[in-house]
């Protein structure tokens, strides 16, 4: 992005903002081919755009995973970094702007968005607040836990993780702030294409309990949609958020190496293979990004075989590729059937009390007026979902006949004591009543932003296909837009599990277990994201609403992972070569060698790079490949009490080049008095042949 053209459109931008104020199947040849070219020729920029990529990598080691809340989870090394795509969109016209954040995380909680936002306040001033700043999760279940600051979702990670927290906050800053020191002037325009072999319905049984009318929108209950919403600055594509509905669980329960999952590696296909974005080099400027966003995926699971890592293949790392590839190759598909968006960009936002919420009779099942109650998990809840596999109970059982004799005796004992209760939470035995123990949070944030005639709707729940419908018909109805134009961001702003219809609800599996507040808690939200869509017609502000309370001074630090002191193997110093590579590799060979290492987690090495490929050039060492890369990964392992040993390894490509190459490992140790200092190692050097 040299040319004369483009320094010109930065410079207009620069005056605009100033205006504003503070402020094993691969990417098919297709796709690949002239990443960023496209017949569109440059036109009137309606808006001002930017976008931004930082590094939001926890604890590799010793960590929690969050997701299938299961304590044998427990983080051992880097298959790929995550990260956070930022994208602020402005209108030049009324100075408005809103800030779209995909993290590649398990959820978004309230702790991460109340720091986020304290933290752009003391950097912004009033530019970026509750109101126009959504932020959003992958929710890959392989990345690090305990960034929670309620007291149920750290369960599995032994406490709170401050580390991981703030890697998590920090990088969204960060990306934020990239996104807003790139803003220049651009066009927006909406894509769709269908996607059929990527996801399938993991609760069929409760989906076709909804009416025909619903189901007829999604043949054999899938959500095949994907939708991409485009950025052109002077002709050129230079960013993208898709959102398409798959749960970001191709990695099982069984995999302990932090990963991004079938979303991160869609976003490394069009980022790092399609466009070259060096993640190193490229932070502050990274060319293009792309941001593979959720939508209504509560009941649509990657493992087309509706087992555990079985689907496409019986292969986790496989399986994340090609679900990733077929997401990312159904966006690029999609690029040239587009309209182009135009108008301002609004946003409204209101937290809502779902523990008790009144819902009007327009928007509950029989019409008649309807109350949600305190958050309470049933007993399905614990069976796990079985099709996605994780943190579940042999004692507990999906569906009617499942569940366990004793929950469902104590539940009717609630309920012959409290027929509100009964009412409200309907035919649920209730396992855990995790609203009045305090143990997760029920002021919960609903989000509106409007692009153009584009409407986003900010959920804070895993929302099924026929509940995104409903909620998609509400805002479209209330703004009066055809329902195209309405599309729901799940995992946005806080958590609260997840979202089913009330006929869903009935059917007692998973889901409908997890939908804490009781069988209203659908329409309760349809009431609330529609009164926000009316008063954003109208012009009319929202009241923010209540907020729970500060948690942060009341979190237990976890001593899962603690370092107190690291120490070479017995006769070795850091960074010696425990185990070499082999003399010579062929493409589609690992090649692996083992340095004496130390605990990981005594620097996150955030922008950077626990571990280089390189090769050899005229030149001197080429770095190839990294941690951030699919290529390679980093198993980390405990040896006797303080040692490490820290094995890389390094799929060799089909592609690549015939020569002579090299592994390095760059780690932190630290000392009994808690100094950490820099350590290295480099393998001998291996050759690469051709097959």
């Amino acid at each position: 992005m040299t040319s004369v053209t483009w320094r010109t459109a930065t410079a207009v931008a620069l005056v605009a903002v100033a205006a504003l104020g503070p402020a094993t199947s691969s990417p098919s040849a297709s796709a690949t081919t002239a990443p960023h070219a496209t017949d569109r020729q440059a036109g009137s920029a309606d808006y001002l755009v930017g976008r931004g990529i930082a590094d939001v990598t926890g604890e590799v080691a010793e960590a929690g995973m969050m997701g299938y809340a299961d304590l044998g989870q427990v983080s051992s090394g880097l298959h790929m970094r995550q990260r956070a795509r930022a994208f602020v969109i402005a209108d030049p016209e009324s100075g408005e702007r809103v800030v779209h954040v995909l993290a590649d995380a398990g959820m978004i909680f309230q702790s991460v968005r109340d720091a986020v936002l304290a933290k752009l306040e003391q950097r912004f001033g009033e530019t970026y607040t509750e109101r126009n700043v959504m932020l959003t999760a992958t929710h890959t279940h392989a990345a690090p836990g305990g960034f929670s600051h309620h007291t149920l979702y750290n369960v599995t990670t032994l406490g709170y993780h401050g580390k991981t927290f703030r890697a998590l906050v920090d990088g969204i800053v960060a990306s934020i702030e990239r996104a807003d020191a790139d803003l220049a002037p651009a066009e927006l325009s909406l894509s769709t294409s269908e996607l059929t072999n990527a996801n399938v319905n993991r609760s069929k049984t409760a989906f076709d309990r909804n009416p025909d009318a619903d189901k007829a929108y999604f043949p054999g209950g899938v959500d095949t949609r994907s939708t991409t919403l485009q950025v052109h600055r002077d002709g050129e594509l230079d960013g993208v958020i898709n959102w398409f509905p798959v749960h970001a669980t191709s990695m099982s329960t069984d995999n302990t190496l932090v990963s991004p999952d079938n979303k991160g590696y869609a976003e490394y296909a069009w980022e790092r293979i399609a466009s070259g974005v060096d993640y190193v080099e490229d932070s502050h400027d990274p060319g293009f990004v792309a941001s593979f966003a959720q939508t209504n995926s509560g009941d649509m699971s990657p493992n087309l075989n509706l087992r555990p890592s079985d689907g496409p293949t019986t292969d986790q790392f496989e399986n994340t590729k090609i679900i990733g590839t077929r997401t990312y190759d159904a966006a690029r598909r999609g690029l040239d059937d587009d309209r182009e968006l135009s108008g301002g960009v609004d946003s409204r936002i209101v937290y809502v009390d779902l523990a008790d919420t009144t819902v009007r009779p327009e928007f509950t099942p029989d019409g008649k007026p309807h109350s949600t109650c305190p958050a309470a998990l049933g007993a399905a809840f614990a069976a796990g979902s079985t099709e996605d596999g994780g943190g579940g109970l042999p004692i507990f059982k999906e569906g009617k006949d499942g569940g366990n004799p004793a929950v469902a005796a104590i539940s009717e004992a609630l309920y012959t004591a409290s027929p509100a209760l009964r009412a409200c939470q309907g035919s649920k035995e209730i396992l855990l009543p995790v609203g009045p123990l305090d143990m997760v949070q029920q002021k919960l944030p609903v989000q509106l932003v409007r692009i153009g005639d584009f409407y986003l709707v900010g959920m804070p729940a895993e929302v099924t296909v026929v509940s995104g419908l409903r909620l998609r018909q509400a805002v479209a109805e209330a703004v009066g837009t055809d329902i195209d134009h309405v599309l729901v961001q799940g995992y946005a702003n806080a958590y609260a599990h997840y979202l089913t219809t009330p006929e869903e609800y009935d059917a007692k599996e998973y889901e409908g277990a997890s939908t804490l507040f009781g069988r209203y808690e659908l329409p309760a939200f349809m009431q609330t994201a529609a009164d926000l869509g009316a008063a954003m017609r109208d012009g009319v502000d929202v009241p923010l609403g209540e907020k729970e309370r500060d948690r942060s001074a009341g979190q237990f630090p976890s001593l899962q992972g603690a370092v107190v002191a690291d120490a070479p193997p017995l006769g070795k110093g850091y960074g010696d070569v425990l185990t070499a590579p082999a003399a010579t590799y062929r493409p589609g060979e690992q090649a692996s060698v083992t340095f004496a290492g130390a605990h990981p987690n005594n620097d996150l090495h955030h922008g950077g790079s626990y571990l280089t490929v390189e090769r050899r050039t005229a030149e001197g060492w080429e770095r190839i490949a990294d941690d951030g890369d699919w290529s390679t990964k980093l198993h980390w392992k405990r040896y006797g009490v303080a040692a490490s040993k820290v094995t890389i390894t390094w799929d060799v490509p089909d592609d690549v080049a015939a020569g002579s190459y090299r592994i390095r490992y760059f780690g932190d140790a630290r000392s009994l008095l808690g100094s950490i200092r820099s350590i290295s190692g480099t393998s001998p050097t291996f050759s690469v042949v051709g097959r």
